[in-house]
């Protein structure tokens, strides 16, 4: 496996980024990694890895380099307490921002001769609703785009997450915790009707008994089971989708 952590340029400041892909000389289709509130540590490197070891190249994006950057250490945050400065850098992060730097992330992969295409954009928790509004700025770049257990995919604002899924060509997942907060039924609801009017494959599932969160390995709410059946889709997801490497 190959790696690096790149100062990758915006129009707002240096976006530090994680990249890895193996190590033989071949084009590799990219996958976009969209960060949970928690930001970029090394379990979402280690996730990345996992991904990259398959055949992609996988670009994880520190969506909070316009706050200088700060992540938070999982095991502070016990069940039901919420980090007050995470909240506030959640509630910050625009999908606009998010739009504008996965732009960057695109324009940069274009000028490498290991990247081949369409690609495919999963977010986390905060990163699916980011994963939305990529795939629906971007539709010709992913074919593919998943949503793990995506927080605030639904409100009556205009330009709520859940009203851009009709701009999505992409082959969409979403994977939905049991007795979520922040991502209730209701929504689950409005989300698969959204998605069944766009005509697409798609599938929303159902992880009963997971929780918020339930597939970052280091966490407290990590359901092993329901953890493994996301990964089993998502490679099925890149399969359908993404080219191979050449």
């Amino acid at each position: 496996m190959i790696e690096e952590t790149i100062p990758l340029g915006t129009g707002t400041g240096a976006m530090e980024t994680f990249v890895t892909r193996p190590d033989e000389k071949r084009r590799y289709p990219l996958v976009l990694f969209l960060m949970d509130a928690l930001g970029i540590r090394e379990e979402l490197r280690d996730m990345c890895r996992r991904i990259a070891s398959v055949g992609y190249l996988v670009v994880l994006p520190n969506l909070y380099y316009r706050d200088g950057g700060p992540s938070f250490d999982p095991s502070t945050l016990s069940r039901g307490w919420v980090d007050p400065r995470m909240e506030a850098l959640n509630d910050a992060l625009t999908m606009e921002h998010t739009v504008a730097d996965c732009e960057a992330v695109l324009d940069w992969a274009r000028q490498r001769n290991d990247v081949q295409w369409p690609g495919a954009v999963i977010g986390y928790c905060m990163g699916g609703r980011h994963a939305i509004a990529a795939a629906a700025a971007f539709p010709q770049a992913f074919a593919a785009m998943a949503s793990m257990h995506g927080g605030r995919l639904v409100s009556d604002a205009p330009d709520a997450p859940h009203r851009r899924i009709q701009q999505m060509q992409a082959e969409a997942y979403f994977a939905w915790a049991d007795n979520d907060p922040v991502a209730p039924l209701a929504h689950a609801r409005v989300i698969e009707s959204e998605l069944a009017a766009r005509g697409r494959p798609y599938r929303l599932e159902h992880h009963i008994g997971a929780l918020h969160g339930f597939t970052f390995p280091e966490r407290y709410c990590h359901h092993k089971a329901a953890a493994e059946t996301v990964w089993c889709r998502l490679f099925s997801l890149f399969r359908r989708n993404l080219p191979a490497p050449t």
